[in-house]
């Protein structure tokens, strides 16, 4: 007896939809892009049947092309629609609730950063439950090469996220991300970042790895450290990192990392 389900994928077949699955699973493995040539090649499809899907998922705003050469990559709304779309598997979903006890622990607000391109965007944040504080607003852009968040998200990156990075940023700034590299290699080794914020006086920023299925660095959690005079002070620096530590190994956990993940050699 034919398989009902086999029957049924041959009846409703759509080849121009499975075309566009495997672009974009094929651009998931290149954060740095390809072009239409090398997607045609590496699928085994012909120039004309790549290029008419790609162009149409350019314009729907699933793919961007960069001006300059030509390569395709998997654009931000992907997430955006994903993290839409599936809110239970969601990051921020998974995120909350150990955030909030974090924040409630330590009386500090902690915020968490996801890559955007070569910016890093705060798509989380819970703030202290104190009447004073220092938060990050939802949505903020945060500049990867300046900022705590920025050099965790950099530092657990592979070395085609960060080429990604360093071809999308200005001259300046990409040579300032290359200099980088000794620091970088030691806040991977030692697991977090903790530096002056470069935002306001007084506040110490606390960054550690956030990790998603199969290892890769899926944001930063951060406590932006804020020392109180008035005796409020529920952990001092040190404990709160390593409570900041805890909470993202929860996270890491709860998304499906190894506990290994991200670990140095």
């Amino acid at each position: 007896m034919a398989d009902p389900v086999a029957k049924s994928r041959t009846t409703y077949a759509a080849p121009a939809l499975e075309r566009g699955f495997d672009i974009l699973e094929l651009l998931a493995t290149a954060p740095a892009g390809l072009t239409i040539t090398e997607i045609a090649q590496q699928l085994g499809r012909s120039m004309s049947e790549v290029f008419r899907v790609t162009i149409v998922m350019e314009r729907r705003g699933w793919l961007r092309k960069d001006a300059q050469s030509d390569q395709y990559s998997v654009s931000y709304w992907m997430l955006d629609v994903a993290y839409r779309a599936t809110p239970a598997q969601s990051l921020a979903t998974v995120a909350a609730p150990i955030m909030q006890s974090l924040a409630s622990a330590t009386n500090q607000s902690c915020h968490l950063v996801v890559r955007a391109e070569a910016r890093g965007l705060v798509i989380q944040r819970n703030e202290n439950i104190g009447p004073a504080g220092f938060a990050m607003r939802a949505g903020a852009v945060i500049d990867l090469v300046t900022s705590c968040s920025g050099h965790v998200l950099l530092a657990f990156s592979d070395d085609t996220q960060r080429d990604a990075v360093l071809a999308a940023l200005p001259a300046k700034s990409a040579a300032a991300c290359r200099a980088l590299a000794p620091h970088l290699a030691t806040v991977r080794e030692r697991g977090y970042e903790m530096s002056p914020s470069a935002r306001a006086s007084g506040v110490t920023d606390i960054s550690v790895p956030i990790f998603g299925f199969g290892g890769a660095i899926a944001a930063a959690l951060t406590v932006p450290y804020l020392e109180m005079i008035d005796g409020s002070q529920r952990t001092d620096v040190d404990q709160t990192r390593q409570m900041l530590m805890t909470a993202g190994d929860a996270i890491s956990t709860a998304l499906g990392a190894s506990p290994t993940a991200g670990r140095a050699e």
